[in-house]
C-alpha cells in the first residue's frame, strides 16, 4: 500500500485521535503550568514547572504511585491466570451450560462499577454476610483498617477485570485449529502438554493485549478506591488517580491536578513501551 493511500484511509481516525487526545493533552499541559483554583479559574497565574516540581517532591504522590504499582503487580498476573483457567474450563463445557456460565462470568462487566463496589463493601459491613461469617469463624469483628482495605481493593479489582480476559481467551480458544489439536494428541501429548505447547502459544498475542489494557486500567483505578476508602487518608490507599482527585477536587488546586495528570500519562507510556515493543516484534516476526 502506498503511503498516500494509507494516510487517506487513516485520515478520519487520525482526526478523531487529534481532537480527542492531542488537543486535550496540550491544554492540560498548559493548565499544569499555571496556578489555578476554583476561585481564580478565569485568572490563571503562570508558574512554570512549579506544579510539576510540587508533585514530584510530594511523598504522598510517590506513596500513591508505589501502591498503584503494587496493584498492577498483583492484579494483572492474577486476572491473566484466572481468566485463562476459567476460559479453559468454559471451553470444555458443551451445550447450554456454557452460555449460562459465560453470562454469569460477565456480571462484573455489566454492573456499574460504583454500584458493584458499594454492594461488595456491604458484604464486609457489620451486618454483611462475609463479616458475619468472619465473626463466626474467628470470633472477632471484621475491622476496616489500612491492611484490610488494601486487601479488599485487590480482591475487588481482580473481580472486575477478570471477565475481560475470560472473554478474550475464550474467543481465542475457538480459533485453535482442530487439526492442530488432533495432531498433538496423535503425537502423544497429554492435556497439560497441549495447554503448554498449543493453547498458550496460540493465545500469546491475546495475553499481551490483555496485559496492556489491564495496566492502563490500573493506572486509572479510582471508583472502588473512592468507595472503599471514602478518601480517608488513614487507610493510606490512594492510587495515583485518587491522589489526582484529592489535589484537584479536594484541595482545589486545578493546576496541580493537571500537572499530576501529565506525569501520569508519561508514567503510563514508560510502563507500556516494553510491552508494545514485544508486540511489535511479534508482529514483525509473523510476517
Amino acid at each position: 500500500m502506498k503511503r498516500t493511500t494509507f494516510f487517506r484511509f487513516t485520515a478520519p481516525s487520525n482526526i478523531v485521535m487529534l481532537v480527542l487526545l492531542v488537543f486535550p493533552l496540550i491544554y492540560s499541559t498548559w493548565l499544569g503550568l499555571h496556578f489555578i483554583t476554583f476561585r481564580t479559574i478565569n485568572e490563571p497565574v503562570f508558574v512554570g514547572l512549579a506544579n510539576f516540581q510540587a508533585v514530584l517532591n510530594d511523598p504522598a504522590f510517590w506513596a500513591s504511585l508505589r501502591w498503584t504499582l503494587v496493584i498492577i503487580g498483583i492484579t494483572v498476573p492474577a486476572h491473566i491466570v484466572l481468566g485463562f483457567l476459567i476460559a479453559l474450563l468454559l471451553n470444555e463445557i458443551k451445550g447450554g451450560l456454557r452460555a449460562i456460565y459465560l453470562a454469569a462470568s460477565l456480571i462484573p462487566m455489566i454492573v456499574v462499577p460504583l454500584i458493584g463496589t458499594i454492594v461488595f463493601k456491604q458484604l464486609f459491613d457489620p451486618s454483611g454476610l462475609i463479616a458475619w461469617m468472619y465473626k463466626s469463624v474467628t470470633g472477632d469483628i471484621f475491622v476496616f483498617d489500612a491492611t484490610s482495605i488494601k486487601v479488599l481493593i485487590l480482591l475487588h479489582t481482580i473481580w472486575i477485570i477478570t471477565p475481560w480476559s475470560i472473554v478474550l481467551f475464550f474467543a481465542g480458544m475457538q480459533t485453535i485449529s482442530q487439526d492442530q489439536a488432533d495432531a498433538s494428541s496423535i503425537d502423544g501429548a497429554n492435556r497439560r502438554q497441549q495447554i503448554r505447547h498449543v493453547i498458550v502459544p496460540h493465545l500469546r498475542p491475546l495475553i499481551i493485549l490483555s496485559t496492556l489494557i489491564a495496566v492502563m486500567d490500573m493506572f486509572r483505578l479510582f471508583d472502588n478506591v473512592f468507595v472503599l476508602t471514602r478518601m480517608n487518608p488513614v487507610f493510606a490507599a490512594d492510587t495515583v488517580m485518587a491522589y489526582n482527585f484529592r489535589a484537584a477536587m479536594v484541595m482545589g488546586r486545578l493546576g496541580l491536578g493537571n500537572a499530576t495528570a501529565i506525569i501520569l500519562v508519561i508514567t503510563i507510556i514508560v510502563a507500556l513501551v516494553p510491552l508494545m515493543y514485544v508486540t511489535y516484534r511479534e508482529q514483525i516476526d509473523q510476517r
